[in-house]
């Protein structure tokens, strides 16, 4: 595993830097809000539920942000190693050359604009985590959707159990309902806590929709085993199993526990050959 240098890990342009401030921002303070605010007066402090659901944020939080941190900080472009072509005449006639960085590289390696290099298997540029997502890091992007979407969803619901049953006197009023709908406008008339805590309410929930909508995106692209760009193609889908491990690694049963589990890719990411090639050789 390569890392990136800190200059390759800074946001490069207004709308990555935008994406990441609103993330840095929400997890802390929803995190704060829900484990100082939120746990102790639903369940008593020490009490096993409450135990319960604090040692799983505890798992939770600490995946979010480890698995983030690592998809920011493995390197998957094509300036990790010292890309050789082939000698092989087919397999050579894959790789393609980027006028950008002025080099030949390997089949399923595309330019980012935003980051200014070709990454290896690349599937896209996300905003949040300032940085493409290839062959490397795209395990550490996936676990970072599943943790998200987890943490928001029971977030918002214990979140919604303090606003709407526990505190209703206050937030059950007219002018509460409307600006559930435009959360800002609640912040900026009646600037106080209790808007404040129903701005980061509606914000778990708005990272609920977005990690679940991507992860409902991603889904078909992991069983085929390709990437945003060969969405539909089956030129690479080995079967399930395999696409998985393509990603997860061969000990893909334990990564889910941590990003700092070692599960070491079944493939390198650079010579890539269809399915079906090797069988088309010995006919």
């Amino acid at each position: 595993m390569i890392l990136r240098s800190w200059d390759r890990i800074r946001p490069r342009c207004l709308a990555d830097l935008s994406c990441l401030l609103l993330l840095v921002v929400f997890v802390p303070v929803a995190y704060v809000f829900h484990m100082t605010l939120v746990l102790p007066e639903l369940f008593g402090v020490g009490g096993f539920w409450y135990t319960v659901i604090w040692v799983a944020a505890q798992f939770i939080i600490f995946n979010i942000t480890a698995n983030m941190l690592a998809c920011m900080l493995v390197d998957t472009t094509i300036r990790m190693e010292l890309l050789k072509p082939p000698l092989d005449p087919d397999l050579r006639a894959r790789w393609h050359m980027c006028n950008e960085c002025q080099a030949l590289v390997p089949p399923r390696s595309w330019h980012c604009e935003v980051c200014s290099v070709c990454v290896l298997k690349r599937d896209h540029h996300c905003r949040f985590t300032c940085c493409c997502i290839g062959h490397h890091n795209y395990r550490y992007f996936i676990y970072f959707l599943v943790y998200l979407m987890i943490g928001s969803f029971f977030a918002s619901i214990l979140g919604g159990i303090y606003l709407w049953n526990v505190h209703f006197d206050f937030y059950w009023t007219p002018f509460t309902l409307i600006t559930v709908f435009v959360p800002a406008v609640s912040l900026a008339l009646s600037p106080c806590w209790e808007s404040f805590y129903l701005l980061t309410y509606l914000l778990t929930w708005l990272a609920f929709a977005i990690s679940s909508l991507l992860l409902v995106y991603h889904w078909p692209i992991l069983q085929l085993g390709s990437v945003a760009k060969e969405r539909r193609s089956r030129n690479y889908d080995r079967g399930l199993r395999s696409n998985m491990e393509m990603i997860f690694g061969k000990r893909m049963h334990l990564t889910w526990l941590s990003p700092f589990v070692r599960s070491e890719l079944p493939h390198d990411g650079i010579n890539w050959e269809p399915v079906g090639t090797h069988l088309t050789k010995e006919d």
